[in-house]
């Protein structure tokens, strides 16, 4: 297999000449590009294949929503990058936009280098790489922001969902994995896994964390996890 094509981008030369020595010592990996804010990183898009970004989220001249949002807009094109966010969580108030501009997932900036290195593999593979117990602080956080949904949720899509696939996708925005959806509704993880992936396809989602963001836009999920 190729190696895979990761683009750096952040307005700290430092930290992206450490995450460049990480990444260089790996077999199945390979650092293509680099950027020092979004207008930049656009640029460099256009002529170089990536595989997968790793976005700051505040630089100059254009932030990492914006760069995001811009780049997962050709997200249906063969080729186009998914885009990883790095952040600092405890200042970054733009984490939550990132993930409903596209991104497949976030990671803290003083990641393990071994968690940074799965986090990469796992987006590229094309899965999500929110940890449980950071999707529920990170939507505590900004579920205040999102608009009332009122009593019921208001996604005219969700009725698509059968009760058990609502089930499993409140257990989802929760962050819940896959085994513990399993264990909790009692049935097996391959069946768990067959009700995510129908959830994403009745309701065009393209991962994990959109069912995350929907689920708390939408009033499914509130404040606190609760249903």
């Amino acid at each position: 297999m190729p190696p895979i094509r990761v683009m750096l981008v952040d307005d700290q030369a430092l930290l992206r000449t450490g995450f460049r020595m990480v990444l260089a010592a790996q077999p199945d990996m390979e650092v293509v590009a680099e950027a020092g804010d979004g207008v930049e990183a656009l640029q460099v898009l256009r002529s170089t294949a990536v595989d997968v970004v790793l976005m700051d989220v505040r630089m100059p001249k254009l932030d990492g929503v914006e760069t995001t949002r811009r780049v997962c807009a050709d997200g249906q094109r063969e080729g186009a990058p998914k885009v990883l966010i790095l952040t600092t969580f405890d200042l970054d108030e733009y984490a939550f936009s990132a993930l409903k501009a596209g991104a497949s997932g976030f990671m803290l900036k003083d990641v393990p280098p071994g968690e940074l290195l799965a986090a990469i593999r796992a987006v590229h593979s094309g899965d999500a790489v929110v940890a449980p117990s950071t999707t529920r602080r990170l939507l505590d956080r900004f579920a205040p922001m999102l608009p009332s949904a009122g009593k019921e949720p208001q996604h005219k899509e969700l009725e698509r969902l059968t009760d058990r696939e609502r089930e499993v996708m409140v257990l989802v925005a929760q962050g819940k994995s896959n085994g513990e959806i399993a264990a909790r509704l009692v049935l097996s993880e391959a069946t768990v896994k067959t009700h995510v992936g129908r959830i994403l396809t009745k309701l065009g989602l393209r991962d994990r964390v959109q069912v995350v963001v929907l689920a708390y836009e939408t009033g499914l999920v509130r404040a606190g996890g609760g249903a």
